[in-house]
């Protein structure tokens, strides 16, 4: 539990805990080199600099591959999201009240930004769930107040890997209605279709999957053209 009270303070409060890595530094390098009398115990003071440095990048992502290893599942709801007026990437930072459900039962209040989501599997991508939405969390026991969204076990994260996924199905059938006759545009389209329903099906409603199905048989038939 002390190890996620840790990492949600400095996955929370990146910038704040700057200084914190650095004089912890200082203070461990200053007690060894009494200790050891050998001054380059302060080095440590750099590394902690890089380390807090490493932490305004990285500190949720730290905070959300610990949680998805060694927590709990449960689920969260955001209840209110409210646009700050700080900006990250020229985009406004979001700040959200969330209401967690434990596995017992219990709801614990929570909050996160924009940028201190912990978001698993981390990922080049701000994926934040619908307010309202109820969704999949990883927390400790015990203090609740950090999670991690699993996105890919909740239905938001789902959705936009299904968005994902239909990109390539998407190009492939362009390609094969610009030129029908082309059998290596066909073969694309074929093996698009297949990668979609092997790792989406599950995803689809069953109108959705049958219209899928569909679609590959008639790529067979060389009777019927695909659409």
């Amino acid at each position: 539990m002390i190890v996620s009270e840790i990492l949600y303070f400095t996955s929370q409060h990146s910038l704040l805990s700057l200084p914190l890595f650095v004089i912890a530094a200082a203070i461990i390098g200053g007690a060894m080199a009494h200790l050891t009398k050998n001054s380059l115990w302060f080095a440590l003071v750099a590394i902690g600099f890089v380390a807090g440095i490493l932490n305004i990048f990285l500190g949720s992502s730290i905070n959300a591959l610990y949680l998805a290893r060694y927590g709990t599942y449960g689920t969260a709801v955001i209840t209110h999201g409210e646009q700050t007026s700080s900006q990250l990437n020229d985009q406004f930072i979001w700040h959200y009240d969330v209401v967690v459900r434990t596995a017992d039962g219990r709801d614990v209040k929570t909050s996160f930004d924009t940028m201190s989501a912990s978001l698993y599997p981390p990922r080049n991508q701000i994926d934040i769930p619908p307010e309202g939405e109820r969704f999949v969390v990883k927390y400790i026991p015990g203090f609740a107040r950090n999670i991690a969204i699993m996105r890919d076990e909740s239905s938001f994260g789902r959705r936009e890997l299904m968005r994902k996924a239909l990109g390539p199905v998407q190009r492939a059938r362009a390609q094969l209605e610009a030129s029908p006759a082309n059998p290596a545009f066909k073969a694309e389209y074929r093996d698009a279709l297949r990668q979609l329903l092997d790792g989406h099906q599950a995803d689809m409603s069953p109108a959705e999957a049958a219209a899928y199905r569909n679609e590959l048989r008639r790529l067979d038939d060389p009777v019927v053209p695909a659409r």
